[in-house]
């Protein structure tokens, strides 16, 4: 009898986690279900571009169960409960799916209601989100019709999904606005509950320039306690207040609502206690977890689910084997940041090295690190190609392993 296999997620990591087992055991050996809530898979990346009419939604969705190599079951339903005492997950079609080893790999869930008045009036008409494909799409049509005002960029709590895209989208709302002509009619303000505009502390010191360089304005600490899309205001939880004719915000996330329902699996946010260097979660040695979906204290980008992803596949290889985990993943990430006028940074760190600059993935480049380029804009748009023709389907990227290489990094001189 083959072992069964079920993930829960079609999203990125469950997409690759299962390509990459169906690759490297045969169906005799492993069964394989995939578990997501609906049937379409987006490359998230691309809905940073959507508005400012550089994606259409149309092109970064896809169908999931295509997405899927041969031999892999696909279920379009909800999860209704994991139970880790019989090694069981219930759907809410009634299926119950048994399992040998679970994969948690459900990601984030936006949760807009969490903040007060954020769905109520001025939703989808001046309060707009583009992290969901229909926000994107009618933000697009919202950016087209404004000609000038006060447009607030704000990010209501951490952890987020891709921390820099907040970011991302200022930097390109600069270029668009300068694009139309009317950049000077439009003023563009930052807001964060952050002490800082990025996360990192290395990039705050050696980028910072980059919002006064674009006349960004940027008003840290502000926690969001209420949103009043009617009038155009938003009240911090101390008292300071945000006009704005147009609020592009990030919702708070948590993670996935049947992690609640499942006694023992997640923390209070609903994220899976995990360890960080194997990925076993820290609940029960044959549930794994990847990506957005775990408590691991690194970047909630794609790049940390691909690189997740060849470590978790690995170990649980090993663990059906009644082999020692292999506790190799050292928190690598990298992300690209759109700046506007078609260039680009790109970072490289993990757990303990903060970005630093010099060239990647080697010492000969071909891209820089913590400096704007255009081959860095470029790199970050043939990614799309690479994410439907490589990732997903279980490819390695040549040169660049889980492991983050100090190759072509300059450390800062000793003080």
């Amino acid at each position: 009898m083959p072992r069964k296999i079920v993930i829960l997620g079609g999203g990125t990591g469950g997409t690759m986690t299962a390509n990459r087992l169906r690759r490297r055991f045969s169906e005799d050996e492993l069964s394989i279900d995939v578990v997501d809530r609906d049937g379409l898979h987006v490359y998230q990346p691309g809905l940073l571009f959507v508005p400012f009419g550089l994606a259409q939604a149309a092109e970064i969705v896809r169908p999931r169960a295509r997405q899927l190599r041969n031999g892999i079951r696909f279920h379009e339903a909800l999860v209704d409960a994991v139970s880790l005492d019989d090694d069981t997950v219930r759907l809410d079609n009634g299926t119950v799916l048994d399992y040998d080893v679970l994969v948690v790999a459900t990601g984030v869930r936006l949760q807009p209601e969490e903040t007060e008045g954020m769905l109520g009036p001025g939703w989808l008409d001046r309060v707009f989100t583009f992290y969901d494909v229909d926000g994107a799409d009618r933000l697009h049509g919202a950016l087209e019709g404004f000609d000038g005002g006060r447009l607030v960029v704000n990010l209501v709590d951490m952890p987020i999904k891709c921390p820099v895209a907040p970011l991302e989208f200022a930097f390109l709302a600069d270029w668009y606005f300068h694009e139309r002509g009317i950049r000077d009619r439009v003023e563009l303000v930052y807001a964060t509950p952050l002490d800082s505009a990025f996360t990192k502390p290395v990039c705050s010191s050696r980028l910072g320039f980059l919002l006064d360089d674009k006349g960004v304005e940027l008003v840290t600490e502000f926690n969001v306690g209420e949103v009043d899309g009617a009038n155009g205001r938003l009240t911090a939880f101390d008292g300071r207040e945000l006009d704005f004719d147009l609020l592009v915000t990030v919702p708070m996330h948590g993670g996935a609502a049947y992690v609640d329902r499942s006694p023992g699996l997640g923390d209070p946010l609903g994220f899976v206690r995990t360890d960080k260097a194997t990925l076993q979660s820290l609940v029960k040695p044959n549930v794994f977890a990847l990506g957005d979906a775990t408590d691991v204290p690194t970047s909630k980008a794609g790049s940390v689910t691909h690189f997740e992803g060849e470590v978790l596949t690995e170990n649980i290889a090993r663990f059906l084997a009644g082999e020692e985990l292999d506790a190799c993943y050292d928190g690598h990430a990298n992300c690209f940041i759109e700046t506007g006028f078609h260039r680009a940074l790109l970072i490289d760190f993990n757990y303990d090295v903060e970005p630093l600059p010099g060239r990647f993935p080697t010492p000969a480049g071909p891209l820089p690190l913590l400096r704007e380029s255009r081959l860095n804009h470029l790199g970050k748009l043939m990614f799309q190609w690479f994410y439907w023709h490589g990732l997903l389907p279980g490819r390695e990227i040549p040169g660049v392993g889980p492991t983050m290489t100090m190759a072509g990094k300059k450390r800062p001189a000793a003080v």
